[in-house]
């Protein structure tokens, strides 16, 4: 027994520390400006609490069926702990949604979490408060309804709380947003409406990837479209390529630059798939791909009201959508990758956020490496707004 004892309490001790780093995760970078923002931090600590409960009082359990399903409840809220944090990690801190509980869809594995830790720590409880020898139905049925109100206290005073702030949030939208407009129609078009790209923009394209967890390189690039005329500067640093590359295209002429050159002029055909936006638009977010897209919700990104959509995407659409990564991976043939790619669509019914990932086997971009991961993050914000693009000076 006490063997199973230390076990459950490692266990216990786990969901302790995951449900510490989500609620400090809320309690630190969850800032939108809500009147009710630390509340929300200080309500997303009570599930700690609940874990706490299971280490210092261990749910051990005899037989060769009770055991392992104890055991279960604790894995099963491990596991989907881990991914939620790491999403919300993403949601906080490089999508700059403010939106905590935006669907369902984001909102279930919390709850299945706090249920399967309720449990756990429940069972801990109850055998705690009629003892050992304590009939087993008595014991289930007591840690059954303990379970039941931890969660419903614990979740329905955060999800009130969380929502209230964000009604609020709603009820006083700013006065503008980079990302598109803060009011009009109540909601924001569905996943498969029609999607269209502003007729100007301010773009950002952030690409990262990885081998086998180590880093391999990273692109940031920024500039302006419009229409289909634009101007951008990518600096690369990567295994394969290292300095600052550019694409331009005003009207029937083209330009580009490479590390270490001055602009010059190419033929347009060199730059048709340059366009960032567009490019991603054409090639991954089309009607097709849109039609079986996943409804996240509606989030607020920068106080401007976004439906979040996902749909699952191939190596070599991947490519096509961002063909910039081929300064990350060369020309490594991807068509076996897998990913999966978030679009937001705003109040304008216009695409102003992507984001996602796509991995898959590495040995073909470094030799004997087993897997590969890249990062995509692309920002098309100011859209419609007065911009002119300036010939690059040769």
């Amino acid at each position: 027994m006490r063997v199973r004892a230390f076990e459950l309490r490692l266990i216990a001790i786990a969901l302790v520390a995951c449900w510490s780093v989500a609620a400090g995760l809320v309690l630190l970078a969850y800032r939108p400006g809500g009147p009710l923002d630390l509340i929300v931090g200080l309500t997303a600590m009570t599930p700690i609490a609940i874990a706490l409960a299971g280490a210092i009082w261990p749910p051990v359990a005899r037989g060769d069926v009770a055991f392992p399903a104890i055991v279960a409840l604790g894995v099963l809220a491990l596991l989907c702990l881990v991914p939620s944090i790491a999403g919300v990690v993403t949601q906080l801190l490089a999508y700059g949604s403010r939106t905590l509980l935006p669907s369902l869809e984001a909102t279930y594995p919390w709850l299945v979490a706090l249920v399967a830790t309720s449990l756990f720590s429940a069972f801990g409880i109850a055998r705690r408060l009629q003892g050992g020898t304590a009939v087993r139905r008595r014991r289930l049925l007591t840690g059954i309804g303990i379970a039941l109100l931890t969660t419903a206290c614990s979740g329905l005073l955060f999800a009130a709380v969380a929502v209230a702030n964000e009604v609020a949030l709603r009820d006083t939208p700013p006065a503008a947003s980079r990302f598109g407009p803060t009011s009009g129609s109540e909601q924001p078009p569905s996943c498969d409406s029609p999607l269209a790209a502003g007729s100007t923009a301010r773009l950002a394209l952030h690409l990262k990837a990885t081998v086998d967890l180590r880093p391999l390189g990273s692109t940031d690039l920024a500039g302006t479209r419009v229409g289909n005329d634009f101007r951008w500067l990518a600096y690369v640093a990567s295994d394969q390529q290292l300095g600052q590359y550019g694409a331009a295209r005003v009207g029937d002429r083209a330009w580009m630059t490479t590390p270490g050159a001055r602009w010059t002029p190419a033929p347009r055909a060199a730059v048709q798939d340059d366009a960032i936006d567009l490019e991603a638009l054409d090639a991954a977010l089309t009607a097709g791909f849109r039609a079986t897209a996943e409804d996240h919700g509606v989030e607020v990104i920068e106080g401007a009201r976004a439906r979040r959509c996902r749909i699952a995407v191939d190596g070599t659409t991947f490519r096509d959508a961002f063909p910039e990564i081929g300064w990350l991976v060369g020309d490594a043939d991807l068509h076996r990758w897998r990913g999966q790619l978030d679009y937001w669509i705003f109040l304008d019914g216009e695409l102003g956020q992507v984001a996602g990932s796509a991995n898959g086997e590495a040995g073909a971009i470094v030799p004997d490496a087993l897997s590969g991961t890249i990062d995509v993050l692309l920002t098309a914000t100011e859209r419609g707004r007065d911009a002119f693009i300036y010939p690059p000076l040769q």
